[in-house]
């Protein structure tokens, strides 16, 4: 197992932009940390303009002069956006694609209708892990919620049993496996390889996924034994639509780009030679860009023309794909300058003084920075980033697999007890008509249960590397 140690963390080539001393940089980042902190919970400020203003405090506090601080985070902006900008839009695009033309109604009807008594609950986490690949946590959630109060109603069922899996589903896809927007971050941040990261990613949510979904259904149905809320029930997208795509084609689209970036891994470790033309050929069409890109011009086919949508139509659904990911964009980019802000005036090497007696491995490291972070910022997106710019520099000089595993670590701390400061704490609590203590008994603990289970199976693995 990696733990920290001085030949872990390559000298930085860049000179930091403060010559402020450990223990100045120390009360800088808990105080710019605690700064977006109390912006996003106490005055409830958006978090772009709170890890802004958090950044330029950062430095201020740092001793660092105004117009580098300015600079680092807008060059760290620029770079991130650059870097997952264009994953994010194409990410959004096929998932609304999916949502619009029915194929996901269809997922869940092909499943559901093969599905009964005992076995249902293992067919909603299977539903939601695949309609989580592309689409983000809250789209997921909207697509799905109808899905899972009318299963439950019909087949009286209680609402945990089929819900809880249904969110571990979308859960653990959103914080541990990319094109999500955290992990995608994080392994820019790092610098860890995609197609290494994906398919770890997907070796820890599926033993995690099982833990918190299916399995643990049973106790949270015990403690909350509810029923679907009537009025909660809205009209799905396809009942507006004459035909709506095959199964086959809707998730041979949707895994399309998960194939591609997996095989572009497998080549790389079994051929490991850039002058390969196999490997070369592999680089290009299992790069996240044109592994997302094809899927996107596939699914117009196979999904938007298969629901008899028009050339307008699918253009239409384009457009609106793109609006609602603005402050997705906002938030991951300025998240981008916090972590270059935190990188230039040197905290990588305050991590290193501070931390090189310590026993603790890199990987619950990381963890724990993201668990603090999710505890008090409620957001998994904020939690990543911060996490990320923070251990960063001690992902130099680690191999390929312990990078990817760095990325999951930091996955599974974001997602870590979601509670009244979360969106999705709300967003789970009004669809599912509970209390806030029954919310806490159920998602709360679920979300726990992930995050716990999820750095459990990190940490095995990386016993292999």
């Amino acid at each position: 197992m990696t733990r920290l140690s001085v030949e872990m963390l390559a000298a930085d080539p860049v000179e930091p932009i403060t010559s402020a001393g450990d223990a100045q940089l120390g009360i800088a980042v808990l105080a710019g940390i605690a700064l977006i902190v109390l912006l996003i919970t106490k005055f409830k400020l958006h978090a772009f303009l709170a890890l802004t203003i958090g950044s330029l405090a950062l430095g201020a506090f740092a001793g660092a002069p105004l117009d580098k601080t300015i600079l680092s985070f807008s060059t760290g902006l620029g770079t991130t956006v650059a870097g997952v900008g264009v994953l994010i839009a194409l990410g959004a695009i096929l998932g609304k694609l999916l949502a619009d033309s029915g194929g996901a109604d269809e997922i869940v009807d092909t499943i559901l209708a093969r599905a009964s008594g005992r076995s249902m609950p293992w067919a909603m986490v299977l539903i939601a892990s695949i309609i989580g690949l592309p689409l983000f946590f809250e789209v997921g959630i909207v697509l799905l919620i109808p899905v899972v109060l009318m299963v439950a109603k019909r087949g009286n069922y209680s609402l945990m049993r089929i819900g809880i899996p249904a969110l571990a589903g979308l859960s653990v896809m959103h914080g541990l496996v990319p094109p999500h927007p955290g992990p995608l971050v994080a392994i820019d941040a790092i610098g860890a390889n995609l197609g290494v990261t994906l398919a770890l990613g997907l070796v820890v949510a599926i033993p995690t996924v099982i833990i918190a979904g299916p399995v643990f259904s049973k106790y949270a149905a015990r403690w909350v034994d509810i029923q679907a809320p009537e009025r909660m029930i809205p009209q799905r997208p396809s009942e507006e639509l004459e035909k709506r795509p095959s199964f086959v084609a809707t998730v041979s689209t949707v895994l399309l780009p998960v194939v591609l970036m997996m095989a572009k891994a497998l080549v790389d470790i079994v051929v490991d030679d850039p002058e390969n033309h196999a490997q070369r050929v592999a680089d290009v069409i299992g790069s996240p860009l044109i592994a997302l890109l094809a899927a996107v011009i596939v699914g117009m086919f196979t999904l938007g023309r298969a629901a008899g949508f028009t050339k307008e139509r699918i253009s239409s659904t384009v457009e609106k794909s793109l609006a609602p990911i603005a402050g997705v964009l906002l938030i991951v980019g300025a998240g981008g300058g916090f972590k270059a802000t935190l990188i230039d005036i040197g905290v990588g090497q305050m991590i290193l003084d501070f931390s090189k007696n310590w026993a603790i491995p890199t990987l619950l490291l990381a963890w724990l920075i993201a668990v603090a972070i999710r505890l008090a910022t409620g957001s998994a997106t904020v939690a990543t980033i911060s996490a990320a710019g923070l251990v960063a520099p001690l992902a130099a000089g680690m191999s390929t697999p312990e990078a990817a595993l760095l990325v999951l670590a930091i996955g599974a701390g974001s997602l870590f007890f979601s509670h009244v400061n979360d969106a999705g704490f709300w967003l789970v609590k009004e669809y599912f008509g509970m209390s806030v203590g029954q919310t806490v008994k159920t998602w709360s603990v679920m979300e726990t249960i992930i995050s716990v289970v999820g750095i459990v199976f990190v940490l095995l693995l990386s016993l292999l590397f």
